[in-house]
This record gives C-alpha cells, sequence and structure tokens, in this order.
C-alpha cells in the first residue's frame, strides 16, 4: 500500500480502503465469513491474483483474518474487531450510493445478482421442498454472459453458468437492471412485469412465489433522489 504521507485519519484511512475492490471484499465479509471461492463468487470480475493480494494486505494490517472451518478441513476468512467497525462506513457509502446514483447495464452484473441472492438475500425458508430450476436470459449485456440458470433448493442453492441437466421449472427473460432495480426496493415485481421489462413462465404456483425467496436488499429503504442532467 502507497503512503500519502499525511497523519490525517481520513488519509489514514484511505491508503487501506481506498483501493479497487477492497470496499466489496469487506461488504462480502460484513454478512459473515467466507471461503475463497465464495468471496470470488460475490465478486465477479476480481482476478484471483488481485484477490489474493488484497486478502493479503487487508490481513497485514489486521483488518482480516483466517480461521480453520470447524468441521475439519479447510479455513474461511473473517473480519476482525477493526474490520467488523468498518460496517459503518461501508453502509454510509451504500446510503450515498443509492440515495445518488442510478443503476445501469454496466452496475447490473446478471452474475452478480445471482450470486448476491443464493449467497446473501436468499430466503430458504420460502423455498419449496423440492429443487427448482430457474433459466435466466438477459437481453441488456451483450458484452456478459447473458444466459445462466439458479439451482433453488435449501440445502445447496447454486448459481449454473452451463445447463446443469435438470428440468427447467421457471424461465425469466429480460433486463438485468430491472431485477437490480426491484432487488434494490426501487420498484415491485408486478411492475416489471406489467411493464414487459421481464417475462416469466413456466408453473404457475412456482411464478407466483419466486419473488418472495428474495429477501430484498438492505438499501429498500434508502431514499432514491433521481438526477437528471441539464
Amino acid at each position: 500500500m502507497k503512503s500519502y504521507a499525511q497523519y490525517c485519519p481520513i488519509a489514514r484511512t484511505s491508503e487501506v480502503l481506498a483501493q479497487r475492490w477492497t470496499p466489496i471484499i469487506i461488504r462480502n465479509l460484513l454478512n459473515g465469513p467466507a471461503g475463497y471461492s465464495s468471496l470470488a463468487d460475490q465478486a465477479p470480475g476480481i482476478p484471483r491474483s488481485l484477490l489474493t493480494s488484497r486478502l493479503r494486505e487487508l490481513e497485514s494490517v489486521g483488518l482480516v483474518e483466517k480461521a480453520a472451518i470447524a468441521s475439519g478441513s479447510g479455513s474461511v476468512y473473517q473480519l476482525t474487531d477493526a474490520g467488523e467497525d468498518l460496517a459503518t462506513v461501508i453502509y454510509a457509502m451504500g446510503e450515498w450510493g443509492e440515495q445518488w446514483l442510478e443503476v445501469t447495464p454496466q452496475h447490473a452484473d446478471p452474475l452478480y445478482f445471482l450470486n448476491s441472492w443464493i449467497n446473501v438475500y436468499l430466503d430458504k425458508k420460502a423455498l419449496p421442498k423440492q429443487r427448482v430450476v430457474v433459466r435466466f436470459e438477459f437481453n441488456d449485456q451483450p458484452d456478459k454472459v447473458s444466459l445462466m440458470w439458479v439451482i433453488f433448493e435449501p440445502d445447496h442453492p447454486e448459481v449454473c453458468r452451463e445447463d446443469p441437466g435438470y428440468p427447467e421449472d421457471l424461465i425469466i427473460k429480460g433486463e438485468s437492471v430491472a431485477l437490480a432495480e426491484w432487488h434494490l426496493g426501487r420498484t415491485e415485481w408486478s411492475d416489471i412485469i406489467n411493464q414487459e421489462r421481464i417475462t416469466v413462465s413456466g408453473i404457475p404456483k412456482l411464478k407466483r412465489a419466486i419473488p418472495t425467496w428474495n429477501k430484498r436488499s438492505r438499501w429498500t429503504t434508502a431514499k432514491h433522489l433521481q438526477t437528471t442532467s441539464a
């Protein structure tokens, strides 16, 4: 980490926090301890070498530590007390961003949306007992993977970039931006369907149920001030 050579606490904190991907890693660890692969999944686009480097840097300054998995093999990364104390900073960034910044296709990576859904916001208690396979087709992301599957089940939910080979119970097509705005609480599921921003086909009872499987973002209560340019 390069130093600003300033004793100001804002400068000293910026040396640690104001690096690309660092706030994202801390945001993800605020949801609880996570393994390396899980952290990579929750930050689509981060090179593995950079993730390794950032984790080492955060360990070196006492914000992150490795802990053995209680069941035996492997380890997870978790925040120290100092890292947990960054929650107010990270969430303040989120409040400001939701209030003042728009969501565009470049912000609506569908892989991030789906991984966030199953890793953080999945309401497992609302899921049916049987496995449900949903195919997602996104039409506003020409430079990203536009076809993915999600296996919804309480024990092992999974995002698949290739056909998992199970029968498809639902097919959802449309805008990744629409799903992002719904997740953020800016719009409702019924609205994006009525506006034909997404379509849902398949088993009727599952079509009605699927929006209840997402707990929605912590930012749903944030006041969004739509910005306009002159």
